[in-house]
């Protein structure tokens, strides 16, 4: 059994530059990336952009002349981030997709960050991936990425309830004054023994372990129309299917994980960041549709033959739901963590009060589901 990424042996090497970039004086060091990255490039005529969607890391794109054409990503990692993503395995994840086509070239890494091929297109907002013609795209795209072998032979494990019991005991180191949490959100005592109830509830559920995003939010995935790998069709529900392809960035949680997870965790999405609405959770009726163009898609890729029967979806489809609980229950603890630590101007105690209270609401009726025989 193995958690670990295999990058083949004809993946192109990503070289390491001894620079450190400043979150609040960044250009000395960014612009001592570009003498090295883009050494064509005049030091005066170099501008930057900050990107301000993140909530992990600051990102600023480098580039020269009145478009952004030829944009280098410089991402600078947040503060103590460390103790929350594994950078080894994120660059590792980033060279096996990009051999695949599924991500954006690796120009580097630096000491406390890398840089990478910017994507044209447009990062997508929570009505586009609630549309009809765009989450048939999202659905065929991450079955793609669930059907890439990188564990070299070996059988691939999951190890998200490693790094959530991680979470939770640096949860009970940084927060000494209990009380105030358990005011806030539930105690570490009361989230260890959920977590126990979740692992034992959702490891026996026979959710295949692929390689996963693990962190598909709607600013995760760029529209690029130009670039469509379908052509115009018309679909199942005789509505016009959009032209275009997506791609989805931000490799830092990718990994080995449940299949039903990285599923769960993208509706989970569909309610937003900033202005949380999990009355936007997707309902039935729009899952069977979504779950349905996903199976198809990854028999495809995985060379299966015949047609996708209602029992899988319906297999597929209580896998996601009960997993969708363990994806609030990441999150939430993630932002307990970042709460004490990251420097970006987020409220993440309030957001890891979210989680946690859509958590025990969804729990009840979550647990209810029942595979079909």
């Amino acid at each position: 059994m193995a958690d670990y990424i295999h990058v083949p042996d004809e993946a192109p090497a990503v070289p390491k530059i001894d620079v450190t970039v400043d979150e609040n004086d960044y250009r000395p060091g960014a612009l001592r990336l570009m003498k090295e990255l883009r050494p064509s490039w005049k030091p005066s005529e170099i501008k930057m952009k900050f990107f301000t969607d993140g909530i992990t890391n600051k990102l600023l794109g480098c580039y020269v002349g009145a478009v952004m054409q030829d944009v280098v990503l410089v991402r600078i990692y947040g503060n103590k981030t460390e103790l929350l993503v594994d950078r080894d395995n994120e660059i590792k994840s980033f060279r096996v997709l990009h051999a695949h086509r599924c991500a954006p070239r690796l120009y580097c890494t630096f000491n406390n960050g890398l840089c990478y091929e910017f994507l044209q297109g447009t990062a997508l907002e929570p009505e586009h991936i609630r549309s009809q013609a765009v989450f048939r795209l999202i659905a065929r795209q991450l079955a793609k990425y669930h059907a890439i072998h990188a564990h070299n032979g070996w059988v691939p494990r999951s190890d998200l309830w490693l790094k959530m019991g991680k979470y939770l005991a640096l949860i009970s180191k940084c927060f000494q004054d209990h009380d105030r949490l358990n005011m806030e959100v539930p105690g570490p005592q009361s989230l260890s023994k959920e977590l126990l109830w979740l692992q034992q509830s959702l490891s026996v559920l026979g959710s295949p372990v692929v390689l996963c995003h693990n962190d598909l939010l709607c600013k995760n995935i760029i529209y690029n129309q130009r670039e469509g790998e379908y052509e115009p069709q018309r679909c199942s529900l005789g509505r016009f299917c959009v032209t275009g392809s997506v791609k989805f960035i931000d490799y830092e949680y990718a990994g080995y994980n449940y299949q039903a997870y990285d599923i769960g965790n993208h509706f989970n999405e569909f309610a937003g960041l900033n202005e949380v609405d999990y009355s936007y959770y997707p309902e039935r009726a729009f899952q069977l549709q979504w779950l349905r163009s996903y199976l198809e898609a990854y028999k495809e890729h995985k060379g299966q033959d015949g047609g996708v029967t209602d029992t899988e979806v319906e297999i597929l489809y209580v896998q996601v739901n009960k997993f969708a609980l363990a994806s609030h229950f990441f999150w939430g603890l993630w932002a307990l963590i970042q709460s004490k630590f990251s420097t970006i101007d987020f409220d993440f105690l309030g957001y890891a009060k979210l989680r946690f209270n859509q958590y025990f609401k969804m729990k009840p009726e979550t647990a209810a589901l029942t595979l079909p025989e």
